[in-house]
């Protein structure tokens, strides 16, 4: 079971926090496919205290996306408290801090990653969001394993470490890259296992080259950390959740869906993110998210193309009808076994 706060999860797995992805609909297909908990994208605090459309946007959260996760960026910590309390009003069932976003705009407004070098900003954060969130309501934080590999970077990072468990957070995510790393290269997994031990009973969850379900269950044994957060490798894949949950009954590894099962969930994603946007966002916002479901069809490149090329809602359901028809005898599909091309598919990433 992985544990934050009052929540007990039956998987240790659950969706990041992905700015420009992890919105309702892809939050909602998630956890239709086993995740237990989901992460909304990363937000500003001044975008949540301002009313406005986006306010409400980033407030209204559907029946069936519970528990949530509200993740938090800024500077300010009384205008980042402020932001937390109405999440937490509003029906986020946790609050997360974001000190982890390498961005090169978000470091330069002193957000994010850069905390991890103002340790004494970074502590004040997270003392004035604890102190007005309610007691109920679990505050989590999300950090990398500092701003870079100087040993003064190490230091800050379990400075503030140390002070969020002492604040009461419930559970640390530790991204195994240094922010001046951003996506480039790999995930300190060694770094992760020596956080776990020096948290001990505390809840930790890793983060970091997790794009099949045997690289989730890697980390967890190899680590000790009691859960892991899965950014870039649940684009395009929710199935990744209910293969970790047959790897971890002690199952064979799963095959990837077939081909008319991925047309149909990728059916159901257009249709929640038409009834969340309207006809005419939706195409343009699942664009990206068809780019990375093209990645598991066994003609991944011609499928991507045509994802591209939709322009309406009509588009859409042909790339469908073509190149997902279960009346067809389709090969084999593809295995995720890397990070794909998310500059292509128009990411902004905070995450992984």
């Amino acid at each position: 079971m992985l544990t934050i706060g009052p929540y007990e999860f039956d998987l240790p797995a659950v969706q990041a926090a992905l700015s420009g992805y992890s919105d309702g609909p892809m939050r909602r297909i998630a956890r239709r496919l086993g995740a237990p908990y989901a992460l909304h994208e990363v937000v500003l605090d001044k975008i949540v205290v301002q009313p406005g459309k986006l306010q409400r946007q980033i407030l209204d959260i559907a029946p069936d996306d519970h528990p949530i996760g509200g993740q938090l960026m800024g500077a300010d910590p009384k205008l980042f408290a402020q932001a937390a309390a109405l999440m937490a009003a509003s029906g986020f069932d946790v609050v997360d801090v974001n000190f982890g976003c390498p961005v090169r705009k978000v470091l330069g407004r002193q957000r994010g990653g850069y905390l991890l070098s103002d340790p004494a900003t970074a502590i004040e954060i997270l003392r004035q969001v604890r102190d007005n969130v309610p007691d109920s309501i679990p505050v989590t934080l999300k950090m990398r394993r500092g701003m870079d590999d100087e040993s003064e970077s190490e230091r800050s990072f379990f400075r503030i470490f140390d002070a969020a468990l002492d604040l009461g957070f419930a559970a640390i995510t530790v991204h195994g890259r240094t922010v001046r790393q951003r996506y480039v290269g790999s995930s300190d997994w060694n770094f992760l296992a020596s956080v776990k031990r020096h948290a001990g009973e505390r809840t930790v969850l890793g983060s970091g080259d997790l794009f099949t379900a045997e690289d989730v269950v890697r980390m967890l044994e190899r680590t000790g950390v009691d859960g892991v957060t899965v950014a870039r490798g649940c684009i395009g894949n929710p199935w990744i959740f209910r293969e970790v949950r047959a790897l971890r009954a002690g199952q064979l590894p799963l095959d990837p869906p077939d081909v008319p099962e991925q047309g149909r969930i990728i059916r159901e994603h257009y249709e929640l993110a038409e009834q969340a946007y309207g006809e005419r966002q939706t195409t343009r916002q699942m664009r990206k998210f068809g780019i990375k479901y093209s990645e598991l069809h066994p003609s991944a490149e011609q499928v991507r193309d045509a994802f591209v090329r939709a322009r309406c809602r009509a588009d859409w359901l042909a790339v469908l009808e073509r190149w997902y028809d279960p009346a067809r005898a389709w090969p084999a599909p593809r295995r995720k076994s890397g990070p794909g091309d998310l500059v292509a598919a128009g990411a902004s990433l905070c995450d992984d």
